[in-house]
């Protein structure tokens, strides 16, 4: 008997665990096992952010209450639904031409159908995770009927093809057809097939054929690169040979022996003369700590974040890209608070709990704003990017109980190790009278023009990525991201420290916002580029996809202008501390 009892748990054990094997988490199955097909979302093809539930052009379903995965918190962030299609398949078993559903077109729905189809409605649908697309209808002229007008037609009969390696599914393709005219009255009879092949391909490969390699690995893209990394070399060269230049000139001045120092001080200009105002407190303190604060804690998620990439496939994973960057911004808030509390200490600020308090908003109520903004369009369409409450709340939870602690903990590390007024040069108490000055040294000047350079290093990434983001493409080249990066930093460093040098050299002492600005406009010329780009690379249109397309764009122009701004920032401070550190300030 305990025999018995002991083989009925073993077959008991192993159905349970052949189960558990046989589904999409381990995306293995056996012979027969079921296979879900969820639809994910519909919207205009040219629309890639107005989608909608996949149930809203009332098309028949096979159940009355299909079921809805249980996504992840990135899947929900991306405005992902998924829902059981009603499609039913077993892995390995073909189907030919099985009934879904039937329904009869009402008059309500042929406006609906039609305007859906005209539109060039798609839709989205998940097979093991893998992603498929199919189109709703076609406008056609009618077969057998040439010189007849145009008419609606929606596709009836969906066609499967899926391959497989053993136990593991590797590639699913869709086909559409049997159109059927969208008329009143019209009966729609929705069918389906699948057909199973056998292939040698690697499960780890299988989400290659996602990957546009023509398109991202392009000799052009190739030849960007190759020409920002000569730009780069080039600019450093000559930003290297007119400081050495000009430097040594100055410092073989600055070091004559007193007496002829005394002797010409009165014919003496230049930036040596401005000593006791160069490190004076910046105009609004605590809102440019605030932003360079930001600044380091975006360079170090940018960074983070692109290696994280490179070494994973993020892209081949729903949602997962939008988590890794909540995550990791909330981490690297404790690089804001050091930052900040460091650099507000420094210059003699006595408000640091404000400057922590703003550091802590500044960004995220931006964000923020413009998220709740675009979620209020969103539901005004009943659109399916508007993201639920729960999420929201848990963005909110995240930054609130961990992005804030660190960000605090940070901010009394940054200020207590740092002394206060740390500079090579004493600031005096009273600011020298700024000299009337050259239009080309002007800070508005220098701020607007210091950021072609930068922006012409990285306009033809740009290109790449908005065309992944809006034209339904992976991107995946992490690796070209990664040097364009590095391209953008060295680039913005050498033409910051190039106006600044103007700008003190003119006798201005007010480099800390003219650097920022200087870097941070590299921002405005991407936002011009976005501009054109919406024009003339896409074929958006409406409200809420020109809503969402430009409020993307801001919370992307508004990152990079403080990333650039203090990426100048840093740059600028290490070029002035050097030059300052070795003159006579006495």
């Amino acid at each position: 008997m305990a025999s018995v009892n002991a083989s009925s748990y073993r077959v008991v054990a192993l159905t349970l665990l052949a189960i558990a094997a046989a589904n999409e988490r381990t995306h293995k199955y056996n012979k027969g096992d079921e296979v879900t097909v969820w639809v994910n979302k519909i919207g205009p093809f040219h629309n890639p952010q107005e989608t909608y539930p996949y149930q809203s052009l009332g098309l028949c379903k096979a159940g009355e209450e299909p079921k809805q995965k249980s996504e992840g918190f990135g899947a929900l962030l991306n405005g992902d639904m998924l829902v059981d299609s009603g499609i039913s398949m077993g892995f390995r078993d073909d189907v030919n031409n099985r009934v879904l559903c039937s329904m009869t077109v009402g008059e309500d729905q042929v406006s609906t159908l039609t305007d859906a189809v005209e539109e060039h409605y798609w839709y989205q649908m998940y097979v093991d995770d893998l992603p498929v697309w199919g189109m709703v209808g076609e406008v056609m002229v009618p077969q057998g009927k040439e010189g007849a007008e145009e008419q609606a037609f929606i596709y009836t009969h969906r066609d499967f093809s899926i391959s497989f390696n053993g136990k593991r599914i590797i590639e699913v393709n869709l086909k559409s057809g049997t159109p059927v005219p969208i008329l009143k009255g019209q009966k729609l009879d929705f069918t389906f097939s699948v057909k199973w092949t056998s292939t040698s391909q690697k499960f780890s490969a299988r989400f290659d054929r996602y990957l546009d390699s023509g398109f991202f690995e392009h000799k052009i893209h190739w030849f960007s690169v190759f020409n920002s990394v000569m730009m780069v070399v080039f600019l450093c060269g000559l930003v290297s040979l007119i400081l050495m230049r000009v430097l040594r000139s100055d410092y073989s001045r600055y070091r004559e022996d007193d007496d002829m120092e005394m002797e010409h001080m009165g014919d003496e200009t230049g930036w040596k003369l401005i000593h006791g105002d160069v490190f004076s407190q910046p105009k609004l303190l605590e809102l440019y700590a605030s932003i360079i604060a930001t600044g380091y804690q975006l360079f170090v998620l940018t960074f983070w974040g692109i290696l994280i990439s490179v070494v994973g496939s993020l892209y081949s994973t729903r949602g997962s890209i939008p988590s890794m960057i909540l995550v990791c911004y909330a981490i690297t808030s404790f690089v804001s608070g050091y930052t900040g509390g460091s650099f507000y200490k420094r210059y003699g600020g006595k408000f640091w709990k404000n400057q922590m308090a703003l550091s802590a908003v500044l960004f995220p109520g931006v964000c923020l704003s413009i998220i709740v903004f675009l979620n209020m369009v969103a539901i005004m369409y009943d659109s399916q990017p508007a993201v639920s409450l729960n999420a929201l709340l848990a963005v909110i939870a995240i930054w609130l109980f961990l992005a804030t602690p660190l960000l605090f903990v940070g901010t009394l590390i940054g200020k207590n190790m740092t002394e206060e007024l740390d500079f090579p040069c004493r600031p005096s108490r009273y600011r020298r009278p700024l000299p009337r000055k050259q239009w080309y040294t002007h800070p508005v000047t220098l701020g607007v023009l210091g950021g072609i350079l930068p922006f012409g290093s990285i306009f033809i990434e740009m290109y790449y990525a908005f065309t992944s983001f809006w034209n339904y493409k992976f991107y995946y080249v992490y690796g070209f991201l990664f040097l364009v990066y590095c391209i953008l930093i060295v680039v913005t460093i050498c033409v910051t420290i190039v106006c600044t040098y103007f700008l003190l050299n003119a006798e201005d002492y007010r480099w800390h916002w003219t650097a920022l600005m200087a870097g941070g406009s590299t921002a405005a010329y991407v936002f011009l580029y976005a501009v054109y780009f919406f024009f003339n690379k896409t074929h958006m249109y409406g409200v809420m996809q020109t809503a969402f397309y430009f409020g993307y764009i801001a919370i992307f122009c508004f990152a990079l202008f403080i990333l650039t701004g203090t990426i100048a920032y840093i740059g600028t401070s290490i070029f002035v501390h050097r030059i300052y550190y070795y003159i006579k300030s006495d």
